[in-house]
């Protein structure tokens, strides 16, 4: 099983739901195409055979991952830009027709799931936002009850960013199915720390986001099934079959590829262990006063988000050295504001403004752990 570089000990990393650092495998899938694959694997001599070869191959390792034919995998350069094809793509291609766009999506979506779908609002399109329970988990009969004959898409993300809160995607994507929906889901979360397969999900679109599992920012990839028409936001050359044109970034890819034969989700197991290490060791000292935000069960192997009730939690985490954890979303983490996914899961303020994501890797340990732990206990426990 692959590790990932150690980090300074005087350092605790607890933020791997924004970003991981590179496996050391994925480093070395990338050096050929450093110091010597260069061309274009769109040519036909003799420069581009191997560049071609490795895309090949790296499409292959993706398509592996998520049980599907290689053929079905777009690259992209992220999570955005793909949740942002999936959704702008299926909008254009009932745009082209003359039909009117419905799409059905969650109160606590990834915001280049929102800003998408506001964007295409704007463009005359019309959405409903299903809410979420305390646990921000999505109801699928609430997503039933928002079908209408001009749905057109819907799209509820895997596993929340912020919460680690699962979805029953299974459920949404057979409902999805059976009114002749298209069915996206967002895995950037997800992919490599618990199972995620296209056809168990019943999914016509998911998105991958390499740097949330051990590849580089700046790639990812989009699973469209066979058959599906969404339109390409990006036109030329007719790269990626058409689904997206401009000469494809080998090495990113390559390393996306090497990240996808790595990721093992059984392997999480212990991971979730050294979570349940870190939760029980805050609720040593804050029994009473520790909310654990999120599904207890559904969720994530990896994160943990609680609350320090009535704390501060960016002034505390503000004063602990050398630690890196998140208060709310990554994306969002320089706003002070309460997360809106906790204000949708109805979280007071009180319990909001205290809330740590804490999000562990496969190379977090025992050490890593206890040490967190104190940082924390000491930082939240001088705070009146």
């Amino acid at each position: 099983m692959s590790t990932t570089p150690s980090l300074d000990s005087r350092v605790i990393y607890l933020d791997f739901n924004a970003s991981t650092p590179l496996a050391p495998e994925v480093v070395r899938a990338m050096e050929p195409y450093l110091e010597g694959r260069f061309g274009n694997p769109s040519a036909s001599h003799w420069a581009s055979s191997e560049a071609k070869r490795g895309l090949h191959a790296a499409r292959e390792q993706v398509a592996k991952r998520i049980g599907c034919e290689a053929s079905a995998i777009v690259f992209t350069s992220g999570g955005t830009e793909s949740n942002n094809h999936a959704i702008l793509g299926a909008f254009y291609r009932s745009r082209l027709r003359d039909e009117p766009f419905h799409v059905v999506t969650s109160v606590v979506e990834h915001p280049s799931v929102l800003e998408a779908v506001q964007f295409v609002k704007r463009l005359g399109a019309e959405a409903s936002h299903v809410p979420v329970d305390r646990f921000g988990r999505v109801d699928p009969d609430d997503v039933r009850k928002s079908l209408r004959p001009d749905t057109r898409l819907v799209s509820i993300m895997h596993a929340n960013n912020e919460v680690g809160t699962l979805q029953p995607i299974e459920a949404i994507g057979r409902l999805a199915r059976e009114h002749g929906v298209l069915f996206h889901t967002d895995a950037a979360q997800s992919l490599g720390k618990v199972p995620v397969d296209v056809d168990a999900l019943s999914v016509d679109l998911l998105t991958i986001a390499g740097h949330k599992c051990y590849a580089p920012k700046g790639v990812g990839a989009l699973f469209m099934r066979d058959g599906i028409e969404v339109e390409p936001l990006l036109h030329g050359g007719g790269h990626e079959s058409g689904h997206r044109s401009g000469t494809e970034n080998v090495l990113l890819i390559a390393a996306l590829g090497a990240a996808c034969e790595l990721s093992d989700p059984a392997a999480m197991r212990g991971v979730a262990a050294l979570r349940e290490r870190l939760h029980d060791a805050l609720r040593t000292k804050f029994d009473g006063e520790l909310a654990l935000n999120g599904h207890p069960e559904q969720r994530l192997p990896n994160t943990l988000n609680v609350s320090f009730v009535g704390k501060d939690a960016p002034r505390a985490l503000g004063g602990i050295e050398a630690f890196a954890a998140s208060t709310g979303s990554a994306c969002h983490s320089d706003v002070r504001e309460m997360s809106p996914v906790l204000k949708a899961m109805g979280v007071s303020e009180d319990v909001g403004f205290g809330a740590v994501r804490l999000s562990l890797g496969r190379s977090s340990t025992e050490a890593d752990i206890d040490t967190a732990a104190e940082r924390l206990l000491d930082a939240f426990g001088r705070i009146e």
